[in-house]
């Protein structure tokens, strides 16, 4: 079942890893993209790259820091002006610094809250009303299965993964009946910049996470893992009782 929208789609977080094949895909749709991150210069090249491949213009570059809530609603005012309403926001932005297991690290755990969950909320809080006025639109948040339990290596980012999805799960219960949709996609482990050096298995590239994320926003997904096997896994884990969980050293 492919997607019912036809207007600009917005993704955050595209210049690189899974928010860059997103994007690159979408452009394929024939429909404007628009494309938000903060580096400038990798965003311009990005989108020269969706162009020359697609054979027009169909990406643009709109720079702006998600952590920045005070600058989102005039991006989107911005995007609407030159590309036309949006009806699609796909929120793949976040970071997940190296932390030690012996390291608490206030300032790492902030970023990622900053980035991950609280970057989620400001787009989403700026866009959807005017999604729920119209009656039509989609939103995507890309969480991880992270989100699922908390692991012992990174409590930060399972935090900030896990206030995404709850976020989101809400804010679906919310708007469904007003004819928005929410999906969240929780990805596994994903070849990307971001997880460069990392020494655990990535089993699908940015391209493939990418494919699975449109295939569950075309389905019209609650939720959705990337790859699926994820899902069987994840409910095994999630039955897991805590003293016993603690124990496994993940």
């Amino acid at each position: 079942m492919p997607s019912r929208l036809s207007g600009t789609a917005v993704v955050v977080g595209a210049s690189s890893g899974i928010g860059a094949a997103l994007a690159m895909r979408l452009a394929h749709e024939a429909r404007p993209v628009a494309l938000v991150a903060r580096r400038a210069s990798e965003l311009q090249g990005l989108v020269a790259a969706i162009n020359t491949k697609v054979g027009t213009t169909r990406a643009h570059a709109f720079v702006q820091d998600v952590t920045d809530a005070a600058t989102v609603l005039a991006v989107i005012e911005r995007i609407e002006q030159t590309l036309g309403r949006i009806e699609e926001l796909h929120y793949t932005a976040g970071v997940m610094p190296d932390v030690a297991l012996d390291e608490y690290p206030s300032d790492k755990d902030a970023a990622m809250l900053a980035v991950n969950a609280l970057g989620c909320m400001h787009w989403c809080n700026a866009l959807v009303p005017l999604l729920v006025e119209r009656g039509r639109g989609h939103i995507v948040g890309v969480t991880s299965v992270a989100a699922v339990r908390g692991r012992m290596d990174r409590p930060g980012y399972n935090a900030s993964k896990a206030a995404q999805d709850a976020y989101l799960e809400a804010l679906r219960n919310r708007v469904w009946r007003h004819g928005v949709l929410v999906t969240t996609v929780r990805s596994g482990p994903v070849h990307t910049p971001m997880t460069e050096g990392l020494k655990i298995p990535m089993p699908i590239s940015a391209e493939r996470c990418a494919i699975g994320i449109l295939r569950a926003r075309d389905r019209r997904r609650a939720i959705a893992y990337v790859p699926w096997q994820w899902w069987p896994i994840m409910t095994v884990i999630r039955a897991i009782p805590s003293f016993l969980f603690r124990k496994m050293k993940v």
